[in-house]
């Protein structure tokens, strides 16, 4: 016998929605799912009328759902936003060359504007050719820490007042655990935060409109919605850390499906006790960014790169910094151990 939507009483449900467990046909859920969008929106405060607002677009899923949704609420609820679509070209030859002609897509679906930025076009170098000097190993810190900036680079560009990212529930729970098992307190108390105030010049305000979104509803709306959307994973992430922190999380859902919102909340509620001593957070001398270090991630990482010293920028290094900013060569013992550790 078919099972009736528990929303609307009149229409077949079509799925259980994996968040609370109740039945709905397809209108319904769209409008739930979308109403929860619109409330967390609305609660925290993200946006304020006349504002010019990045999304971050990729051509995956999330940011997909993202940049329909916010075009969507934007329209419904008179936010009064001017929305552009945001996108990095990191340089994956047979992934983000193909993801970026999603977003193309995107962008002649939704007809927003489009910006583009690329690694090679910021920092001289692609994916590609930081794999093949540093592996498979680390290379997912070196994409991590240079996305991050160019989306930074690219919405100065483009003047937007506001970056939107498409991180969602099980993104944020994912980082929570990824920052327990590394004992990174600093992260830990900022990284589930939805919105993120100015750290300083050359950093834009980032919020996260999907924080409380499961991952399987965003895929169910996005299936259901026949958005057009990049699904293929990334070929340089099968050794990411984040995927054994998303396992051991997939293996909790299957067990308690309120796990992610669970971690989130208790992520939101830690305290770190008086006397700890946290990083000072200050910029970069090189080139402005934020740091608590004489130079910032990126600017390590390059320097690494262009000294064919990959290794330079993963670990703690920082005592190099002052050889690096003044261009000291490296003494024979410190080269050495850089390329005594394997990747």
């Amino acid at each position: 016998m078919p099972v009736l939507c528990s929303s609307c009483a009149g229409k077949r449900a079509v799925l259980k929605r994996p968040k609370t467990g109740h039945s709905l046909c397809k209108e319904c859920f769209f409008w739930a799912f979308e109403e929860e969008v619109h409330q967390t929106i609305v609660a925290a405060q993200l946006f304020k009328s006349g504002e010019s607002v990045g999304i971050a677009a990729s051509g995956g899923k999330d940011s997909t759902v993202l940049a329909h949704v916010m075009k969507l609420l934007n329209e419904r609820y008179s936010y009064g936003l001017e929305l552009t679509l945001l996108s990095v070209d990191e340089g994956i030859t047979g992934y983000r060359d193909d993801s970026l002609e999603t977003v193309k897509r995107n962008q002649q679906q939704y007809e927003l504007p489009l910006k583009i930025v690329s690694y090679e076009e910021l920092y001289g170098w692609t994916m590609d050719a930081i794999v093949k000097q540093v592996g498979l190993k680390n290379n997912c810190t070196f994409c991590g820490v240079f996305r991050r900036q160019a989306l930074d680079r690219g919405a100065l560009m483009l003047k937007v007042d506001k970056i939107c990212t498409g991180h969602n529930a099980d993104d944020v729970a994912e980082t929570v655990l990824m920052n327990i098992l590394r004992g990174d307190i600093a992260r830990l108390r900022r990284c589930t935060a939805i919105s993120t105030a100015s750290e300083g010049d050359g950093v834009v305000p980032r919020c996260k409109p999907l924080k409380y979104a499961y991952e399987k509803e965003i895929v169910l709306y996005a299936y259901f919605k026949k958005l057009d959307y990049f699904s293929t994973e990334c070929i340089y992430s099968p050794n990411a850390y984040r995927g054994y922190a998303r396992t051991f999380l997939k293996d909790l859902e299957s067990v308690r499906p309120s796990s992610i919102i669970d971690v989130i909340h208790s992520g939101e509620n830690l305290s770190v006790r008086d006397g700890v001593r946290m990083p000072v957070q200050g910029t970069c001398a090189r080139c402005g960014y934020i740091s608590s270090q004489a130079l910032c991630k990126s600017c390590v990482l390059l320097e690494g790169l262009n000294r064919g010293l990959p290794k330079l920028g993963i670990g703690k290094h920082h005592r190099l910094h002052h050889k690096i900013l003044s261009q000291e060569p490296l003494t024979e013992k410190e080269e050495r151990k850089l390329k005594a550790v394997e990747f």
